[in-house]
């Protein structure tokens, strides 16, 4: 089995233990899977690194809950840089074991910590994928559960992330209605 798909089949594994269930697969798992579809579909030359960073962007991401964080937007940075540091350390394990060398699971770690993130290129692809992959899966269940200015804010944050090509694709590939499609103008 290539490298590549080894890493592939620990992340799987590794999520299937996801207790959350959603559309009858465990979370987790279904999360990397949509990363790696549309990682594919906005970037088919990813190379292997920047795969196994969309894959495993949530590996085993259950395990931390963000209860364990204090409340407000200082509680939830403090999580998320946490879940970057253990991902990273995950996936960096996970790459070793299928035989990948130290600059490829820093590069890895790099794209998950965000470092980088509008001045490299690969970090720059994982956050429009994961940009992607909220708009298309999660924003619309999401979208009721937050007050309208809120959730303008919200979209406002996801779009600033993102490339000038990401979010010029995102105009044309959703119909997001006004002022959210603003956000991506």
């Amino acid at each position: 089995m290539p490298p590549v798909a080894t890493v592939f089949a620990a992340i799987d594994a590794a999520n299937a233990a996801d207790p959350t269930q959603e559309e009858g697969a465990p979370a987790a798992l279904l999360y990397g899977r949509r990363m790696s579809e549309e990682l594919a579909r906005l970037f088919p030359a990813a190379s292997e690194p920047l795969q196994i960073a969309a894959r495993g962007q949530h590996v085993e991401r259950w395990l931390l809950p963000r209860t364990d964080f204090p409340e407000g937007r200082i509680g939830y940075l403090e999580w998320r840089r946490e879940q970057g540091r253990r991902h990273a350390e995950r996936l960096g394990g996970m790459m070793r074991a299928a035989g990948y060398d130290e600059a490829a699971i820093a590069q890895v770690g790099r794209m998950l910590r965000k470092e980088g993130l509008k001045r490299e290129a690969e970090v720059q692809a994982l956050e429009d994928v994961i940009c992607f992959v909220f708009l298309r899966h999660y924003f619309a269940p999401f979208a009721p559960t937050q007050a309208p200015e809120v959730l303008l804010g919200i979209v406002q944050k996801t779009a600033r992330k993102m490339s000038a090509e990401g979010r010029a694709r995102v105009l044309a590939e959703f119909a997001l209605p006004e002022p959210f499609a603003a956000a991506f103008a």
